[in-house]
């Protein structure tokens, strides 16, 4: 037969005990009735008759009693003083603070670090440039002025977007790290994977798009370098670009993001972007995390070619083209948009890098 009640907490099991054993029942009779009802391994015979001696000597608590133990060592004076030396130095290494704090183990104070103060050691991010506070100032205030926009024209914002900038892309290009991982068992061999420097032969290419797709790739020759001029030439041709892959594009209007490079504010080049009633987005200087070419365009695309090796210009050219248009709307849509996060972490850490 089944039992009745499943899993009974162990003070109602005694409680039944004392209950039977105040009315008069033997103790093999008692075991027999809790077996029928909670099932036969829920206490043995000689456990029952322990329980039933005890409450005849006098018991009255069917709770377990408290056990003496060894007197935690953990305290919150404790735990401060360990907070504050760790505060003094974040490389502490464990054994270090063994010699601070003798009286505790390392695994007390392994248990004080994680658990009771919540640190986790972690290693530090690699940013452009050590940001001043100006520099802060600046990508404030430009977060502040996009956001503004962006809460008043919605997505409509947002399809006005057009931004570019250039690139290095080498014939070689080391795989990274994760792209060289490979399923293993424990056992298999270790391989190894021979450092591998960017190949000095490269080609400098300019890419232009919206949140739809590509508009506009072009490569510098070489021997050439990018000047007022010349990127006055790639705004001529992107214009032009524009007109013909995006219908009514022009006509609704045109926010320009690029970033501060000296041909992009040049002069010659604000006179012509005027020159097409075009608007310009205000890019703070030293913000790769907030310009889309850099963290969402060239990311993937030294994804790709990481681990190929081409020939020369040509294999080049073909290989950036075929994989930038190969790309779906939803990809460009998605850099795009990330725009909106991004300088709204911006503001929210004060104008520090936007990690992710």
């Amino acid at each position: 037969m089944p039992p009745t009640i499943v899993s009974p907490a162990d003070c109602e099991v005694r409680a039944v005990i004392r209950f039977l054993s105040a009315k008069g029942v033997k103790p093999i009779d008692i075991h027999r009735e809790i077996c029928e009802v909670y099932g036969q391994n829920i206490m043995s015979d000689g456990m029952v008759r322990k329980w039933v001696r005890a409450f005849k000597d006098g018991r009255t608590n069917v709770h377990d009693e408290e056990r003496s133990g060894r007197p935690s060592v953990v305290n919150e004076d404790l735990v401060q003083k360990v907070d504050e030396k760790v505060k003094e130095n974040r490389r502490f290494t464990i054994s270090s603070l063994c010699d601070y704090f003798p009286q505790c183990s390392r695994s007390v104070l392994y248990r004080i670090v994680t658990e009771n103060l919540n640190y986790r050691k972690l290693c530090s991010r690699w940013v452009p440039k050590m940001l001043t506070d100006l520099h802060k100032t600046q990508r404030l205030g430009s977060a502040l002025t996009f956001l503004e926009q962006y809460h008043n024209e919605g997505e409509d914002f947002l399809d006005k977007i057009v931004t570019g900038d250039e690139t290095w892309v080498a014939y070689v290009t080391p795989e990274s790290k994760q792209q060289s991982m490979e399923w293993r068992h424990s056992s298999s061999p270790k391989t190894v994977k021979f450092k591998q420097t960017i190949s000095a032969r490269k080609i400098m290419c300019t890419v232009f798009w919206d949140r739809k797709g590509v508009l506009l790739v072009e490569f510098l020759p070489r021997n050439e370098t990018i000047n007022a001029a010349s990127y006055c030439e790639t705004l001529n041709n992107l214009r032009r670009a524009i007109q013909n892959k995006r219908r009514g594009k022009l006509s609704k209007g045109i926010v320009l993001l690029h970033d501060n490079a000296r041909p992009h504010v040049a002069n010659r080049t604000k006179d012509l972007i005027k020159s097409f009633k075009w608007e310009t987005l205000d890019h703070p200087p030293y913000s790769p995390d907030l310009a889309p070419s850099d963290y969402h365009l060239f990311l993937h695309l030294k994804k790709h070619l990481g681990g190929q090796r081409l020939q020369d210009d040509n294999e080049v050219k073909t290989v950036v083209i075929q994989w930038l248009t190969s790309q779906a709307a939803e990809f460009y849509e998605e850099g795009i948009e990330k725009l909106v996060p991004r300088y709204d972490k911006c503001l929210n850490i004060h104008g520090n890098y936007v990690e992710k």
